[in-house]
């Protein structure tokens, strides 16, 4: 009794049936708002898409972000994460299940905001971004300030106010949004440039200062976000984190150099009061000054002291005096035997030198010449020969060369005649068919040309009216009485001259339509008045 009423059950295919549930879950859902736990996240995918599931204790469901919607997240997915997304309810026909297309995701209250940030902190911190030793020293009195923050906000201004009270000092503003989506990327790219400024730049700071006044934990969130700690951590300008008031704290205060519990704080360490380092500078200046003149008066007492123990200038002169008299009585008698020393050792010398000496040397330098002369001759006897063998050696080497490269043009030269040969052959079978080819393209463009020519249509019994100029005449309107015409026929042309035109025929063409395009009349009949072809 059952098995007939199923029988009348529409066939549908699996293609069919998937189409008609992802439309009934489509039209019944549409937007959603689901809260659960992320599971099974393992990052993004290579195409740039996001998979993971949402769950709680009871049940679970697929979601996916697409690669443009991943982009604009505010907060990534991480996994174990409490948060609650926004989509549009869908199946996935390819594993018969289905899942939610995620378009905005946010974690599920502050505890969660309060989790995801101290996991970051705590992986941050393990990569050493937070490590005292990495912060560098604030300068004393810098000539440019860099300020990160709003330029609407009222946190400018009371920076700007509180450094004019303290030391005035260059201040250059870097606009951005301190909240919301992009305020972290902005933020960013605010530290980065003002280190990518050139050094020869008036507008580089020697300090940076990233405000922001009071706001809720969430409102504060673009300065914990890992892209801001990071390029916080890549500065090299010192930077002082100025967010919210004292109780509000961000990751960009454990990277940045100092951190400020408020704007206005931040002011006050970035430059020293003027008045106070004025007073200070005078002060040192007074002392120096004394100090310097009780150190002179210092010296000249020891200097007066110093005189006093010193013997005078007869006392100190009268040994030096004495020794210079000892010695000019002597250097006379030292001349004299020093003169008489050298004259001794010359005449010792000149005695050893005789003409059989140096003949002697001189006869050994001849012969030793003539040694030398000899045995070049020899050696260039021996360098000579060893030219000749070498020479001919080279020659019989090239020789040889010659022979095998005349041998392989000779065998190159007949390969080629060779193949001169075919392509000869080939030609002269090629040459007839191209000629009978192009001869029988020509004559099936003669063909062509004499069907489109007008003298086929003259030979049928048609003129062409020319003026005498040469322009075609279409329209009798066109042609004034009296006026000499060419009219061409097949077999030649005869110059004519026209005559007044019917007025039947002026009558029978309406204003501004061509002669041509009247309606024909029918041959051998005709209105009374109509005109004759042959007069």
């Amino acid at each position: 009794m059952n098995e007939q009423p199923r029988l009348n059950i529409p066939e549908l295919t699996v293609s069919e049936l998937s189409a008609a549930l992802k439309k009934t879950v489509e039209d019944a859902y549409g937007y959603v708002r689901v809260r659960g736990e992320i599971s099974g996240y393992r990052g993004a995918h290579s195409s740039g898409h996001c998979y993971f599931a949402l769950k709680d204790e009871n049940a679970k469901i697929e979601a996916v972000v697409w690669r443009r919607e991943f982009a604009r997240l505010r907060i990534k997915p991480e996994e174990g994460l409490e948060v609650i997304v926004t989509g549009r309810l869908t199946t996935y026909p390819g594993q018969s299940k289905y899942q939610i297309v995620v378009e905005t995701l946010e974690p599920a209250g502050v505890g969660a905001l309060l989790a995801l940030v101290e996991e970051r902190r705590k992986r941050l911190a393990a990569e050493g971004l937070f490590d005292p030793a990495r912060k560098q020293l604030l300068p004393f009195l810098p000539d440019v300030i860099g300020v990160v923050t709003s330029p609407t906000g009222a946190v400018i201004r009371d920076i700007l106010h509180r450094l004019a009270d303290r030391f005035p000092r260059h201040v250059v503003v870097w606009p951005v949004r301190v909240q919301g989506d992009g305020s972290a990327e902005e933020v960013a790219a605010a530290i980065r440039g003002f280190n990518a400024l050139p050094a020869q730049a008036l507008c580089k700071p020697d300090l940076i200062i990233v405000a922001r006044g009071g706001g809720s934990f969430e409102d504060l969130l673009s300065f914990s976000e890992e892209i801001v700690v990071r390029a916080a951590a890549e500065s090299l300008i010192p930077l002082i984190s100025a967010i919210g008031h004292e109780t509000d704290v961000t990751l960009l205060d454990h990277v940045a150099d100092r951190r400020a519990p408020t704007p206005t704080a931040a002011a006050e360490m970035a430059v020293p009061v003027r008045s106070e380092l004025m007073t200070r500078i005078g002060s040192l200046s007074h002392r120096s000054l004394a100090c310097w003149h009780r150190c002179q008066e210092a010296r000249h007492a020891e200097l007066r002291s110093a005189l006093r123990a010193l013997p005078s200038i007869d006392e100190t002169l009268a040994a030096p005096r004495q020794r210079l008299d000892q010695a000019s009585a002597r250097l006379p008698r030292a001349l004299t035997a020093n003169a008489q020393i050298h004259h001794r050792d010359f005449s010792r010398i000149a005695a050893r030198l005789s003409p059989q000496t140096l003949r002697a040397r001189m006869l050994r330098g001849c012969e030793l010449v003539i040694a030398l002369v000899e045995r070049a001759k020899r050696a260039d006897g021996v360098a000579r020969a060893r030219r000749r063998e070498r020479l001919a050696v080279a020659t019989l080497r090239l020789a040889a060369g010659v022979r095998a490269n005349v041998d392989a043009h000779r065998s190159r030269i007949g390969r080629q005649r060779e193949r001169v040969a075919v392509l000869f052959e080939r030609a002269q079978r090629a040459v007839p068919l191209i000629v009978r080819q192009r001869a029988a393209s020509l004559e099936r463009c003669g063909q062509l040309l004499a069907a489109l020519s007008h003298r086929a249509v003259l030979a049928r019994g048609f003129a062409l009216v020319r003026d005498l100029e040469g322009r075609p005449l279409r329209v009798a309107l066109a042609v004034a009485a009296g006026q000499r015409i060419d009219i061409e026929f097949s077999d030649g042309s005869v110059r004519a001259r026209a005559e007044q035109p019917s007025t039947a025929a002026l009558d029978s063409t309406a204003p501004g339509v061509p002669a041509s395009d009247a309606k024909p009349r029918r041959r051998g009949g005709g209105e009374p008045g109509q005109g004759s072809l042959f007069g």
